[in-house]
């Protein structure tokens, strides 16, 4: 008896968030089928699972209108490259990763040329949140989508996308680092009170944020004691340590995933950029007071196109705004101390958040055993014919 040739399955990464994702279902596809041959575009976390890239991910790795102009013609080669290379190969499925400007372009090109050839797309891009039309416009190049989000497949079906699955946020796997122990639940009641300072991870964002952050220390530093822990981005640590310089309390920064899980444990509360680092910090049990600020021309371009009611993640998780956060004008000094004082404090304000916090766990939760790592590589194991569709 022959042995039947191996599936092949093609992901397509776009950048490192992309490429740990797709570490991570590399490893749970060749757990489940030990044969698979894999083939596209990672990074090096898919190396290290045994994958060859087509071409180096920084290629095509650039965010930001004026970096993808400069590299205009360097992206177009590579998604070229990408497509055509795809259609040879013939894949029994093709899962695109995160990074629509690159990936799409590269989807849209096989759907064209090899319409025969699954296409499953691995974190759904925003459309809940900005440019819905996008949604319904990724049928025609996408069979499925698998969502990080709970809300997402909702969203899809609303806005007429392609059929969508909810597969779970990877930081679900990561809770045991998110959580405190005995010890760090006990440093949170304890005196001076930590408190963890998230400013974001782009230069902008750091920039508009931090001396307003120093500032609203200031203020609540007057009546409690606190003291600062700030997980910085390590090649932004120099521009931090400076602009941290003068804060009027004592801050300690750090760098690297397993120093700032570390002080989301031991965190009382947090004052935050709004982004992922919001669910982190969800995850990890921290009351939060979000806070954003961006140029007059962005804040232009997106009064027009946001489409949602709160920019803050566990809140459109929960479908409701239990987390304060306050946008451009409303981000001042004296709103934003106002709303963490209480949650550092204690009281009703505080409770109150953590009875919200405490509701997330059952709006991610996945079936029993189920990791998102899991539940994405059975969607794509049945795309590809290796295992029966589920109900």
């Amino acid at each position: 008896m022959s042995t039947p040739p191996s599936r092949t399955i093609w992901l397509v990464a776009g950048e490192d968030s992309g490429d740990q994702l797709g570490a991570k279902l590399m490893r749970a596809l060749q757990a489940a089928a030990p044969d698979l041959a894999f083939g596209g575009v990672g990074g090096e976390a898919m190396a290290e699972a045994g994958f060859t890239s087509l071409f180096p991910l920084d290629d095509v790795a650039v965010m930001g209108y004026l970096p993808v102009l400069a590299r205009a013609r360097t992206l177009l080669r590579r998604i070229r490259e990408t497509a055509e290379a795809a259609v040879r190969a013939r894949p029994d499925v093709l899962v695109i990763i995160d990074s629509p400007g690159f990936t799409h372009a590269v989807a849209k090109r096989v759907r064209k040329a090899a319409p025969g050839i699954p296409i499953i797309d691995y974190v759904s891009p925003s459309v809940w949140a900005w440019r819905p039309w996008r949604a319904k416009g990724m049928r025609p190049f996408i069979d499925h989508v698998m969502a990080l989000l709970p809300f997402e497949p909702d969203a899809h079906l609303r806005l007429g996308g392609p059929p969508c699955t909810y597969v779970g946020h990877p930081l679900i796997e990561r809770l045991s680092e998110l959580r405190p122990n005995d010890p760090e639940l006990g440093r949170r009641e304890a005196q001076p009170y930590s408190l963890a300072v998230l400013p974001g991870s782009r230069r902008s964002e750091i920039e508009r944020l931090m001396p307003v952050f120093g500032q609203v220390l200031a203020q609540v530093g007057r009546t409690l004691p606190i003291e600062a822990s700030l997980p910085a981005v390590t090649r932004h640590r120099a521009l931090i340590e400076r602009l941290a310089a003068d804060w009027p309390v004592p801050v300690r920064i750090v760098t690297g995933e397993a120093p700032k899980y570390a002080a989301f444990r031991g965190a009382r509360a947090a004052l935050a950029a709004s982004g992922t680092v919001t669910l982190e910090l969800a995850l990890a049990g921290v009351p939060m007071v979000v806070a954003y600020k961006v140029s007059r021309a962005e804040e232009f371009i997106a009064r027009r196109l946001i489409q949602v009611p709160t920019i803050v993640l566990p809140n459109l998780i929960l479908a409701e705004n239990a987390m304060p956060e306050f946008v451009q004008a409303d981000c001042t000094p004296a709103r934003l101390a106002e709303a963490l004082q209480p949650l550092l404090s204690g009281g009703a304000a505080r409770d109150a958040q953590l009875a919200a916090l405490a509701r997330i766990d059952g709006r991610m939760r996945l079936a029993a055993a189920d990791t998102p790592s899991r539940a994405a590589a059975r969607i794509v194991l049945q795309a590809a014919g290796l295992v029966a569709p589920g109900p």
